[in-house]
C-alpha cells in the first residue's frame, strides 16, 4: 500500500508539471497574445513614420492624424532658432548703423543747397510708397510679436493686455497684407525700367557709393543700392505675400508639412527683410542730407541731383540719352 500512495503522488506531480509546460505559451503564441511584446516602441515608430494616423468617421480626414513628428522640428525652429536668426539680424543691423552714424555722420551735400529743386517723384508714386511702406511697418510690428511678443512683451504689459494686443495685431496682419501686396506689385511696374542692373552700377560700388568716403559716382536716377533694395522689396515681398497667403487660408493650398514650411519661409525672409528696411529707412531720414526730400515733397535739391544722380540730371536736362524706357518728371522752376 505505501508503494501504492507514492505511485499515486509521482503520477500527480507529473500530470501537474504536464499541465504546467503545456499552459506556458511558446514565444511565437506570446507574441499573438502580447502585440507589444516585440514592437517597436515610440521613438522606433517616429523615426520611420512622418506621422501617425488612424481612421475616423467624419468627412475631414485630417483629424485621423494623431501626432506628426516634423512638427516637433518646426516648433523646435519657430521657438529657438527663428528668434536666434531674426534677433541676431534685425539687432546687428542697428548695432552697424549706430557704428556707422557716430563715425561717419550724416552724408552731407559737400556744395550745399542751391535753392533750386528738380522734382524726383510724382504724387502717384509717393502714394504707392507711403502705402506700401506704412503698411509695411504694421506688418512687420504685428508680425514681430508673433515672434518675440510672448518672451519679451508679455511680462511687461501682462496676460489681459497682451492677448488684446496680439489679437487686434493679428487683425491688422491679415487685412493689411491686401494694400501691402498691391502695392508691392504696383512698385514692380512703376520701376522696373530703371532697376535693371547695367555697368554704372558696378562702378557704383567699386567706389564706394558715396556713403564710404567723400567720392560721389554718378548713376541714373537709380544708383545701386536702391536697385538692390528695389529688388529685395519685390522679391522679399513677393514670398511674404505669397507664403503669408499659404498660412491664411489653410488646406486650400498646402496640407500642413507645405503650411510649416511656409511659415518658416515667411518667417525668415520677413526677419531678413526688416533689417534691410531699416537700413533704408537710415539712409532716408539721417544717414544722407536731403534724401527724404524725395518721397516727402517729390522735389530734391539740384546739388543733391548732381552729387548723387548726376546721369539722372544730365537726363532731365537734355544732355543725354534716356536711360529710363519711361516718362521722367519734368525740371521744376527755379525758386
Amino acid at each position: 500500500m505505501p508503494s501504492l500512495g507514492r505511485f499515486i503522488r509521482v503520477t500527480i506531480r507529473a500530470w501537474v508539471l504536464l499541465l504546467l509546460i503545456m499552459a506556458a505559451p511558446s514565444p511565437s503564441l506570446a507574441q499573438q497574445i502580447n502585440p507589444t511584446a516585440s514592437s517597436v516602441n515610440e521613438r522606433q515608430l517616429l523615426q520611420e513614420m512622418d506621422r501617425i494616423q488612424g481612421r475616423v468617421s467624419i468627412p475631414d480626414q485630417r483629424s485621423s492624424v494623431l501626432l506628426q513628428p516634423a512638427g516637433r522640428e518646426w516648433r523646435e525652429f519657430r521657438n529657438v532658432a527663428l528668434r536666434w536668426i531674426g534677433g541676431g539680424a534685425i539687432l546687428g543691423m542697428l548695432a552697424v548703423l549706430l557704428v556707422f552714424y557716430l563715425t561717419r555722420g550724416m552724408v552731407r551735400l559737400e556744395s550745399g543747397r542751391s535753392g533750386r529743386t528738380i522734382v524726383r517723384f510724382t504724387v502717384f508714386e509717393r502714394f504707392v510708397h507711403w502705402m506700401t511702406a506704412t503698411c509695411f511697418i504694421i506688418l512687420a510690428i504685428s508680425g514681430l510679436n508673433i515672434t518675440f511678443g510672448r518672451p519679451l512683451l508679455l511680462p511687461l504689459i501682462g496676460f489681459e493686455a497682451f492677448s488684446e494686443w496680439s489679437q487686434w495685431a493679428k487683425y491688422a496682419h491679415n487685412y493689411l497684407s491686401f494694400p501691402f501686396t498691391i502695392g508691392v506689385i504696383l512698385i514692380f511696374l512703376m520701376w522696373i525700367a530703371g532697376n535693371i542692373p547695367n555697368k554704372v552700377d558696378v562702378a557704383w560700388i567699386k567706389r564706394g557709393g558715396g556713403i564710404v568716403g567723400h567720392d560721389h559716382p554718378p548713376a541714373y536716377r537709380f544708383n545701386a543700392g536702391q536697385k538692390m533694395i528695389y529688388w529685395i522689396v519685390v522679391i522679399g515681398g513677393g514670398l511674404v505675400a505669397a507664403t503669408g497667403y499659404v498660412l491664411m487660408f489653410p488646406f486650400y493650398i498646402s496640407g500642413i508639412e507645405g503650411m510649416q514650411m511656409a511659415q518658416i519661409i515667411h518667417s525668415v525672409v520677413a526677419v531678413l527683410f526688416v533689417a534691410a528696411m531699416i537700413a533704408h529707412i537710415y539712409i532716408g531720414t539721417i544717414g544722407m542730407e536731403g534724401a527724404f526730400e524725395a518721397m516727402g515733397s517729390g522735389e530734391v535739391d539740384l546739388n543733391w541731383a548732381r552729387e548723387h544722380h548726376s546721369l539722372w540730371l544730365d537726363e532731365q536736362s537734355g544732355r543725354t540719352g534716356p536711360n529710363d524706357q519711361r516718362p521722367q518728371p519734368a525740371t521744376a522752376a527755379a525758386e
